[in-house]
């Protein structure tokens, strides 16, 4: 088993964990159980990679996504861990393939939809290997209480048991009521689960609520301002998300469509032109983004409240996932309770829960809804207080860094005085330079180096193999495929 500190540095490149990684990376390295509820860019996904990397089986990871899957393998493979994907995107040959590959032991993480459980080569695999670990990620879609259920997941105890021994099992999440907490517990079979409930607090953003005269104005003012940000534009419904690329467009603005209305394949093109930077805004329903790591959007507006605080945090918390600012906007409409309401009491086609089940169900949605007219509305009440008391979780009167305490007198200094100095001619220099390794690697930019990892080497200015070693968040693997490159940058900078 290898120690875990040479794990993190080796692959990742960081030299500590976050809070609450190690203890449960140590609980299942020690052949517990474990269940963790931490927010987007808490960083879930090491809680379980680094136990893989660290047993001597292999791990399956059981998500919900295609696009979820693809970018951490393409992640995983970037920092040298041999990581693969099986799912509903590749061919019957591919699979075949992969599966074989698999079964060799040559790879040490496998990604894998809850739907492909079932099948029948895949559980011989399963079956005929020795998996250390089975690590559920989003595992909310458990619970038809949590905000994107997933009827597939109930099978997924029932697939450990078919196992030739039974291995560690772990569930994590971003956001999670009790009773969706208490449903992945039970329903996925964890025994004697390690628990983890991390803070909901992400410090680095910024909360606003707004109620202009012109929603579609605002956010076009605010995107022109922002230019060379990547950020997105979440709207209600398909056709205000169309009306939104119509009208930015018009204004110069780079920007992509995302719904459910549109075909398999505009969706996987938008995404991934955001994703690889060819456009810099996406507008998108709700369908968009929980396969999303992207983490250097800076900024996330939302044209309409949502129905639940669980769906507006986890879309907001898709900013600053590199730890750097980001701005969360919600403009806000008396409109939208009506429209919310009418949605959630709607009767759906094919229902497959009872009347009395329904009616309980529409109940705690409404009450949800009723949290979010709350946080909307707030004129004197901290917003991130608002969101924290939300999930259970105590808060200062002020945060210093939402529209209501902006407001007020600000006893600090300044907001984020933990802010690094870097030379910006520099790190432009080196943000053109990873976009272009980027495209001769076929990845987007981000998996070779993030904007927190580029400003660190505007502000060291390594110019050895060594020197760059101190650059946290990036690892032996991308040393070796790009260390030279960005050396070379920084040096020729420095004549």
């Amino acid at each position: 088993m290898k120690n875990i500190y040479s794990v993190l540095k080796e692959h990742f490149g960081y030299f500590s964990f976050r809070p609450g990684q190690e203890g449960i990376i140590r609980a299942i390295l020690s052949g517990r159980d474990a269940a963790a509820i931490m927010p987007t860019g808490a960083g879930k996904s090491l809680c379980y990679q680094i136990p893989a990397l660290a047993f001597d089986g292999i791990t399956i990871v059981i998500s919900p996504l295609i696009s979820l899957m693809q970018d951490q393998v393409r992640t995983l493979i970037a920092s040298g861990v041999r990581a693969a994907y099986i799912n509903s995107s590749l061919t019957p040959g591919q699979t075949a393939l992969a599966l074989r590959n698999a079964t060799k032991g040559m790879y040490k993480i496998i990604y894998a939809a809850p739907e492909r459980l079932d099948s029948p080569s895949f559980l011989s695999f399963a079956m005929n290997s020795d998996i250390s670990l089975v690590a559920v990620d989003e595992a909310h879609c458990i619970s038809q209480w949590g905000q994107d259920f997933r009827p597939a997941y109930l099978r997924i105890a029932e697939f450990i048991t078919k196992l030739r021994k039974r291995p560690v099992v772990t569930a994590f999440t971003a956001t999670a009521t009790e009773k969706v907490k208490q449903d992945i517990i039970s329903k996925t079979g964890l025994v004697s689960p390690y628990l983890f409930k991390g803070g909901f607090d992400r410090e680095n953003l910024y909360f606003s609520v707004e109620q202009p005269f012109d929603r579609m104005d605002r956010a076009k003012n605010y995107i022109l301002s922002h230019k060379n940000d990547s950020g997105i534009l979440y709207c209600l419904t398909r056709k205000q998300t169309e009306d939104a690329v119509r009208r930015l467009s018009a204004e110069g603005i780079s920007i992509g469509c995302y719904h459910a209305g549109m075909s398999d394949e505009a969706r996987k093109k938008a995404q991934d032109d955001f994703i690889y930077d060819r456009i810099k805004v996406i507008a998108a329903t709700s369908a968009f983004g929980m396969g999303i790591d992207k983490p250097d959007v800076r900024y996330v507006i939302h044209m309409n409240m949502p129905a639940r605080m669980e769906d507006y945090y986890q879309q907001a918390g898709r900013a600053g996932r590199d730890g750097m600012e980001a701005d969360c906007i919600l403009l806000f409409s008396g409109r939208d309770v009506g429209l919310n309401r009418y949605m959630i009491e709607k009767e759906p086609e094919d229902d497959p829960l009872t009347p009395e089940q329904r009616k309980e169900y529409n109940r705690a949605r409404l009450a949800c809804l009723d949290s979010m007219v709350y946080y909307s509305t707030s004129k004197h009440t901290c917003l991130r207080r608002r969101i924290l008391s939300y999930f259970g979780q105590n808060a200062p009167e002020s945060c210093h860094n939402c529209s209501i305490c902006r407001k007020k007198p600000i006893e600090l200094p300044e907001v984020f005085p933990m802010l690094l100095q870097y030379d910006e001619s520099l790190f432009e220099a080196l943000k053109n330079g990873c976009r272009r390794m980027a495209i001769f690697a076929g990845v987007p930019s981000y998996t070779i180096a993030g904007e927190k990892v580029l400003k660190e080497m505007a502000a060291r200015k390594p110019e050895t193999i060594t020197q760059l070693r101190q650059v946290e968040g990036f690892g032996e693997e991308k040393i070796r495929r790009w260390g030279a490159d960005f050396i070379a940058i920084i040096k020729k900078y420095n004549k």
